[in-house]
C-alpha cells in the first residue's frame, strides 16, 4: 500500500510541476498579449534576430515546445516564412536550456516551499483581481509557485520510493563503459520526453537523478538523456503540424533534423565533449555545484548545433521542400491557415483565425467576381459552369463559417484576456456576416438563373446599365471591407463604406421607383420588372451585410 502512495506522490509531484510550468507559461503569454505577437512577428527579418528572438520567447515563457507550436502555427497562418522559422526553432533550443540552470542553481538545494507558499499569498489576490492584466501576472506567480512546489514533491517522493536503489538496480545489468549504453540512454531520453510531451520536465528528473550520485548514472549517462530529450520535444510541433498546410509541416521536419542532426554529430565526438564541457565548469565556473556540468553541457549542445547550422537555413529549407513537396490540391476546398489538430497557445490562435477571416472574405470578393460574368456571357453551357462555381462557393461559405466558429469557440475555452474576449465576440459576427454575403452572391446568380430560364424578354440597355453600375457600387463595397480587415485596426474610420453604402441605399430606391414609371408605360414586361428590382434589391442587402462586417472589426 506504501509503495502505490509513493507511486502516486511521484506522479502527482511531476503533475503540479507540469501544472505550474503550463500555468506560469500562460500568464506571461497574456501579460504579454500582442506584444508577444509583434516580437514574433517582427523580430524575425533575418536569421540571427530570429534565433535570438526564439532564445527570448522561449527564456520568458519556459517552453521550447510552446513556442515552437507558435512558430509552425504562423508558418501555417503565412506570417513567417519557413526561413524565419528555422532561426526561431533554433534560439528556441537554447532559451529552454534557461530551465535547467534555474533548477541546478536552486531547484535541490533550497527549500522551495519555505517561500513558494508565501508567494502564494502574493498571487492571491492578483488572480481575483478585476483587471485581466494583474490577474495574468498573478497566474504566473502561481505557476511559479506551483513548478518549484513540484520540484520539492518530487525528490521527496523519489526519496520515499528509494528511486535511487531502484535505478541503480536496473543500471546493474547494463554495461557501464559500452558505448552502446549512451545510445541506449539517448533512446530512453527521447521516448519519455514523446510521452511526458515536455522536456523540461523530463530535464528535472534527470538533474534529480543525477544528484542522487546514483551507482552507473553519471555525468556521461545523464547527458545522453539530455541529447535524447532534444529529439523527444520535436514530437510537439509534429503533432501540431499533421493537419497543418504543408509549409508548416515543414517547419517541424526542420525542427526535428536539427536537433537529430546536432544528437548525431555529439554522439561523434561524445566523450571529448563531456570531458570539454567537465573542464569547464571546473576550471572555468570554480566548480561548485555538480548539477552545472549538466546544465552546461545542455546549454553547450544547442549553441554549437545552432552555430554550426545557423549559416545553412537555406540549404535545410531546401532539404524540407525536397523531403515534403507542395501538393497541387493543398488548399482550395479546405480552410488555409487553422490547421485542424492540436491548438497553439490560445492569445496566438486568435491571429490565426484573423487571418482565417481575411481568406474567407478574399473568397467572398472572388465569388462576388462571377456575378458580372454571369450577366454578360450569352452561352447557356458557359453559364451553367459559372452559375455552378457560384453555387459550390456558397457551400464552401457555409462550411468555412461553421469550422471557423468551431474553432474560436475552442479558442475561447483557454484563458483568455478581457481585449481577446471581445476580440473573438467580433470575429464571430464577422464570419456570420461573411456567410451572408455568400448567401446574397448565391441570390444574385439565382436570379440571373431563374430570368434566363422563365422569361423569354432580355433585361433592356437601361436596365443592364443599372444593373452593371450598381454591381460597380458593390465592388468597391468589398474592396473597403477588405481594406479595413487588413488593417484590423478599430480605430481606422470608416467614412468611406458609410457613403458607399448610403449611396447603394438611394440608387437602389431611385431604380424602384423607375422600375414603377417603366412598368406603367409598358415599357418591359411586370414580370421582367420583378427579376430586375429582385436583382437591385439583393444588392442593397449584400451592400448591408459587407457594412456589416466592417462595423464588426
Amino acid at each position: 500500500m506504501e509503495t502505490i502512495l509513493n507511486i502516486f506522490s511521484l506522479v502527482g509531484s511531476l503533475a503540479l510541476f507540469l501544472y505550474g510550468m503550463k500555468t506560469m507559461s500562460e500568464g506571461l503569454e497574456k501579460v504579454a498579449g500582442d506584444r508577444l505577437r509583434s516580437i514574433l512577428a517582427a523580430m524575425t527579418k533575418n536569421r540571427v534576430m530570429g534565433v535570438l528572438t526564439g532564445i527570448l520567447i522561449t527564456a520568458l515563457i519556459q517552453s521550447s515546445s510552446a513556442t515552437t507550436v507558435m512558430v509552425v502555427s504562423f508558418v501555417n497562418a503565412g506570417l513567417m516564412t519557413l526561413g524565419q522559422s528555422i532561426g526561431v526553432i533554433m534560439g528556441a533550443n537554447i532559451g529552454t536550456t534557461v530551465t535547467a540552470w534555474i533548477i541546478s542553481a536552486v531547484g535541490f538545494k533550497v527549500n522551495i516551499a519555505a517561500f513558494a507558499i508565501p508567494l502564494l499569498a502574493v498571487g492571491m489576490p492578483l488572480i481575483f483581481s478585476g483587471k485581466s492584466n494583474r490577474k495574468s501576472i498573478g497566474e504566473f506567480v502561481f505557476g511559479f509557485s506551483f513548478l518549484f512546489m513540484g520540484l520539492a514533491f518530487l525528490q521527496e517522493a523519489a526519496t520515499a520510493m528509494n528511486i535511487g536503489d531502484i535505478v541503480a538496480g536496473m543500471l546493474a545489468h547494463v554495461p557501464q563503459d559500452s558505448f552502446f549504453t549512451i545510445i541506449l540512454f539517448v533512446f530512453v531520453g527521447a521516448l519519455v520526453t514523446m510521452i511526458v510531451q515536455a522536456s523540461a520536465a523530463t530535464m528535472a528528473i534527470t538533474l534529480m537523478l543525477f544528484g542522487m550520485d546514483i551507482p552507473g548514472f553519471g555525468f556521461e549517462q545523464a547527458a545522453a538523456l539530455a541529447m535524447g530529450q532534444n529529439i523527444g520535444t520535436t514530437i510537439t510541433a509534429v503533432m501540431a503540424s499533421l493537419t497543418a498546410n504543408t509549409q508548416a509541416r515543414r517547419a517541424a521536419l526542420a525542427h526535428m533534423f536539427f536537433n537529430v542532426f546536432g544528437v548525431v554529430l555529439f554522439l561523434i565526438i561524445f566523450y571529448p565533449a563531456c570531458n570539454a564541457v567537465s573542464w569547464f565548469v571546473d576550471n572555468v565556473m570554480g566548480g561548485g555545484n555538480n548539477l552545472f556540468k549538466l546544465s552546461a553541457f545542455h546549454t553547450a549542445f544547442n549553441v554549437i548545433n545552432t552555430l554550426l547550422l545557423i549559416g545553412f537555413v537555406r540549404q535545410i529549407e531546401m532539404l524540407v521542400c525536397k523531403v515534403l513537396p507542395l501538393q497541387a490540391q493543398d488548399e482550395e476546398y479546405r480552410l488555409k491557415f487553422i490547421s485542424g489538430g492540436l491548438l497553439s497557445t490560445a492569445e496566438l490562435s486568435i491571429m490565426e483565425a484573423q487571418k482565417e477571416i481575411h481568406h474567407f472574405a478574399e473568397r467572398c470578393q472572388r465569388m462576388f467576381g462571377f456575378v458580372p460574368q454571369l450577366m454578360q456571357t450569352q452561352d447557356e453551357v458557359e453559364f451553367n459552369k459559372i452559375f455552378s462555381r457560384i453555387g459550390k462557393y456558397e457551400n464552401i461559405t457555409d462550411s468555412m463559417e461553421v469550422e471557423i466558429a468551431d474553432y474560436l469557440n475552442k479558442v475561447s475555452e483557454g484563458r483568455l484576456s478581457d481585449a481577446s474576449k471581445t476580440q473573438i465576440q467580433k470575429m464571430l459576427r464577422q464570419i456570420t456576416e461573411l456567410e451572408s454575403i455568400g448567401d446574397s452572391v448565391y441570390n444574385l446568380g439565382r436570379t440571373l438563373n431563374r430570368h434566363r430560364l422563365h422569361c423569354q424578354d432580355a433585361f433592356t440597355p437601361e436596365q443592364t446599365q443599372h444593373m452593371e453600375t450598381m454591381l460597380q457600387l458593390v465592388d468597391g463595397a468589398l474592396a473597403e471591407m477588405m481594406h479595413h480587415i487588413d488593417l484590423a485596426n478599430p480605430e481606422t474610420k470608416i467614412t468611406t463604406s458609410i457613403n458607399i453604402e448610403n449611396e447603394i441605399n438611394n440608387y437602389r430606391k431611385q431604380l424602384r421607383s423607375q422600375n414603377l414609371q417603366d412598368v406603367n408605360a409598358g415599357l418591359y414586361s411586370y414580370q421582367l420588372g420583378v427579376f430586375y428590382t429582385d436583382f437591385v434589391s439583393e444588392c442593397e442587402r449584400l451592400g448591408d451585410y459587407v457594412m456589416n462586417v466592417v462595423q464588426a472589426r
